[in-house]
């Protein structure tokens, strides 16, 4: 029950020394506040460094849903000869009037923090009332929606809410968060035109501050009515010097590297071949066999007799980061052929493949993903013609290395992917291989490292991809003409059923 607590509310308090630190450097960029606000204060931490480092400081806010972090924080305060004022509020910040109390707050004003580093999805789970009410606040919608991008850490929420109250005024945000969280607020205000003057991340080591595993950092924020600035320096710690690079917001996008994207963004374009996802079917224990003879074994340990009919040999993110995709030694149990399509053919072509599937029933039913809400029962997802296609160039979305593998087919069966890598479907060895070549070269890498950021859970995403237009780079490495000689030669999409994929022979011309 601790436990749940303390996640829920974000209890991971800020080391005193840490805050000091922030305040310090802070000082140093020329901050001189005349107002703080902690708007997550728990035991007030940020308070105590700020009033103690900024003397010019008239008035400090805390606030914080915790009743006795409150009276720790007041106790705390207490001890100092201050010469400013100081309200600490017992309140819930997602039902607080955050332009009215800032409306209290003079000019310069620092709002300064840690807030909970916990998803909303997980606050869901556990049954919390400490989130906003449900929204699905960035505007994702379709798949996005439907597939997680909805899903949001609170901080994020509380830091974009804070940057737009902001708005209008001489201030400055540094808060503690995920560094991914981050870059998501300052893509939510460069696309909102939300007035900032600069912006920086200085990276901190969370395992050591608060015994965490994620990339984490400060955000500093410094908004100034009618500023425009959609750059971010970065910085390796707190109280670093010099920066160790920029990103920022170009052309409607979020860059990784400026200078990258600067030098290659003439090959930035339309999606020329569209790139897609592996099949996603969340039961791996179920859905992925070992074959033993002619039997396979599940992840479970169970040998089971199955038709070859619905299975494929696959390959995991692992083997194809690795290049090592001719003989994979895994198969997939694929129930669909596109999304949607009727499951209930299985229980007469395949009926043993049917006895198992409904062996395991109670497991596939548990799956929690809301894709497979009213689909038919045992459905997969991310599955279509292109997922049998007999050729492939795959890259793995989750390992940090940008390598393009060629996959091909194994016994008389086209290779499928899982939904850790993206691939181009390809329908003959020699295109694969020629496509492979243009992605593998320097001129995609640089390019590709323009949107890449690497701390992320999963930095080569298939909207990374597809921002490249393969004839443009095609035409930068010479061979314009090949390029087009495979396009033209590839088939109408409608024209490519699951049935004739695998086995459809296309000649190409070489270069």
């Amino acid at each position: 029950m601790k436990t749940k607590q303390k996640t829920e509310l974000g209890d991971f308090q800020t080391p005193l020394p840490l805050a000091r630190a922030i305040a310090r450097m802070l000082a140093g960029q020329g901050v001189s506040p005349a107002a703080v606000l902690e708007p997550t204060c728990g035991t007030g931490s940020f308070l105590l460094a700020a009033v103690d480092q900024f003397r010019g400081v008239t008035r400090a806010v805390g606030l914080d849903i915790n009743r006795s972090y409150v009276a720790a924080a007041r106790s705390a305060l207490s001890t100092k000869s201050l010469p400013c004022e100081i309200e600490l509020i017992h309140g819930d910040f997602f039902r607080t009037d955050w332009p009215s109390l800032l409306n209290t707050l003079p000019d310069p004003l620092l709002v300064v923090g840690n807030p909970p580093w916990v998803t909303n999805a997980y606050l869901g789970s556990v049954g919390s009332s400490n989130l906003p009410a449900k929204s699905n606040f960035q505007k994702h919608s379709g798949l996005d929606a439907l597939t997680g991008k909805s899903n949001f850490d609170i901080s994020e929420w509380m830091l974009i809410r804070l940057l737009e109250s902001l708005s209008g005024r001489r201030a400055i945000l540094a808060m503690l968060c995920k560094t991914a969280v981050a870059r998501k607020v300052l893509l939510h205000a460069w696309k909102n035109g939300l007035p900032l003057e600069a912006s920086s991340i200085r990276l901190i080591d969370a395992e050591a501050c608060f015994n965490a595993a994620v990339d984490a950092c400060l955000l500093v924020c410094t908004l100034s009515p009618s500023a425009h600035n959609c750059d971010c320096s970065i910085y390796e710690q707190v109280g670093a010097q010099s920066r160790t690079g920029v990103f920022g917001y170009r052309d409607g996008r979020l860059i990784a590297n400026a200078e990258a994207y600067e030098r290659w963004k003439h090959l930035v374009g339309a999606e020329t071949i569209r790139w897609r996802s592996g099949i996603k079917h969340d039961c791996t224990r179920i859905m992925e066999f070992s074959k033993e003879g002619t039997a396979y074994r599940n992840g479970l340990g169970e040998l089971v007799h199955l038709e070859d009919t619905y299975l494929y040999p696959m390959l995991k993110g692992s083997k194809v980061a690795s290049g090592k995709t001719e003989n994979p030694s895994r198969w997939m149990l694929v129930t669909q052929r596109t999304v949607g399509e009727d499951t209930s053919p299985i229980k007469s072509c395949a009926p043993m493949t049917w006895d198992y599937l409904q062996t395991h029933a109670d497991a596939l039913d548990r799956r929690a993903s809301s894709i497979y809400r009213k689909r038919p029962r045992f459905s997969v997802f991310g599955v279509g013609p292109y997922s049998f296609s007999p050729s492939k160039v795959a890259v793995s979305g989750f390992y940090k290395k940008l390598v393009f593998t060629e996959v091909g087919s194994h016994c008389g069966k086209p290779i499928v992917l899982d939904d850790t890598s993206y691939f181009l479907p390809c329908y003959g060895n020699q295109e694969a291989r020629y496509i492979a070549s243009l992605f593998n070269s320097e001129v995609a890498r640089e390019l590709l490292s323009a949107f890449i950021f690497w701390d992320s859970k999963r930095p080569i995403t298939v909207d990374v991809l597809r921002q490249v237009d393969l004839l443009a780079l095609a035409t930068e490495l010479g061979s314009e003409d090949t390029m087009r000689r495979y396009l033209s030669a590839r088939p109408e999409p409608s024209s490519i059923s699951a049935a004739d994929a695998p086995t459809q022979k296309i000649l190409f011309p070489t270069r």
